[in-house]
């Protein structure tokens, strides 16, 4: 079987002869450790991207089958971005830099982690429609119509491939801070947060649909959202359903007259109270899959929604910063998972840095057991 054949087999309920090895990238930072330990060729830790050509490379000296972030999409961001730029050095060195969605963060030069939120443009309407709306409109160009017309033609078979279905709630809440999206909800604009969302929106589902009208073949969509932390939802889960639930099912919808019924969504931390909104709208694939300070999500979903639920992930990836036997553990749990059909193990994040380049040889030549 095609690794393609595996994964549709799986996630549809069916016989495969085998689980595929798949993952989901590495922190740069990693890479870089390999090379200078001498486990992975220098040019693999340079620019090495989710479905590039070196991921694939590399995918091949450790044993993974794929990355499960292989999608393929149109330019559904703020086109064109603002400008990223310094804009004050403080005494201690860090610096305030307005990013490309107009966020401004807090980051000191040569420290790896997630930059602190400072400060934002999109605060009130006159920035929404002056500042951001003209960047959220449809323009043709948005889409390579010419790319997705050969794509047929020019794909790895052998793989699944997904079509990139955006963010409905996640890459706003970049654009304006967890501190900003709190504020514009509880506005005394009581539309604005409303209007931010469906603009950005509609957009979105504009290009996806020109993309899926040059008849290219997908086996499964793909969204992003992060929009939840340890402790759960960054906004409210009935706020949540009230602003995002028309606009998933929009897209999976538009899916499903394409042939398309799987559709996953990756979203870091709990996740819990806003599987109902995605469940119920069409999105049936969990992914990562956190397991955090918090432990598996996948068996209680499964327990509350049945066979709706679908799971790439839940493998927790800080194993393989320890030893074997965590491994053998890791291993073990996901092949009770694997036994509840329409589950593929992942590692459930990037691997960080830390993590041992034998172990991760290892899980990837033992998961493929997991059937």
């Amino acid at each position: 079987m095609t690794n393609r054949e595996r994964t549709m087999n799986i996630l549809h309920f069916k016989d495969a002869d085998r689980m595929p090895a798949v993952h989901f990238g590495y922190w740069g930072e990693l890479l870089v450790e390999w090379a200078e330990q001498g486990k992975i060729p220098h040019h693999l830790a340079e620019r090495n991207y989710d479905g590039s050509d070196k991921d694939r490379e590399l995918d091949k000296l450790i044993g993974w089958d794929f990355n499960w972030s292989r999608t393929a999409g149109a330019n559904i961001d703020l086109s064109p971005g603002f400008e990223h730029k310094v804009l004050e050095t403080l005494p201690d060195g860090s610096q305030r830099v307005q990013t490309w969605t107009g966020a401004i963060e807090r980051v000191t030069p040569g420290v790896v982690s997630i930059p602190s939120e400072d400060d934002y443009l999109l605060k009130d309407r006159s920035a929404f429609e002056e500042l951001y709306l003209p960047k959220m409109q449809y323009f043709e160009d948005r889409v390579n119509v010419g790319y997705f017309k050969s794509l047929n033609d020019k794909r790895d078979w052998d793989l699944p491939l997904g079509i990139f279905l955006g963010s409905v709630i996640g890459k706003i809440r970049d654009m304006c801070t967890v501190t900003g999206m709190s504020y514009l909800i509880y506005d005394e604009d009581e539309e604005l947060f409303a209007d931010i969302v469906n603009a950005y929106a509609d957009m979105q589902y504009k290009c996806i649909k020109q993309i899926l009208e040059t008849d290219a073949k997908f086996d499964f969509g793909h969204f992003w959202e992060d929009i939840c932390y340890k402790n759960g939802p960054l906004i409210s889960p009935e706020l949540f359903d009230e602003l995002t639930a028309e606009h998933y099912k929009r897209r999976t919808d538009l899916c499903k007259e394409y042939g398309i019924d799987i559709v996953s969504l990756d979203c870091d931390g709990v996740v819990e109270k806003l599987l109902p909104t995605w469940v119920n709208n069409g999105v049936n694939t969990m992914f990562p899959i956190e397991i955090g300070v918090w432990g598996d999500q996948f068996y209680p979903a499964r327990q509350k929604f049945g066979n709706k639920v679908l799971g790439v992930g839940g493998m927790d990836k800080t194993a393989f910063r320890r030893d074997k036997a965590a491994v053998d553990a890791e291993l073990e749990r996901m092949k009770r998972l694997a036994s509840e059909g329409g589950f593929i193990p992942c590692p459930d994040h990037r691997l960080m840095p830390g993590s041992k380049f034998e172990l991760v040889q290892y899980y990837a030549e033992e998961v493929k057991k997991c059937l």
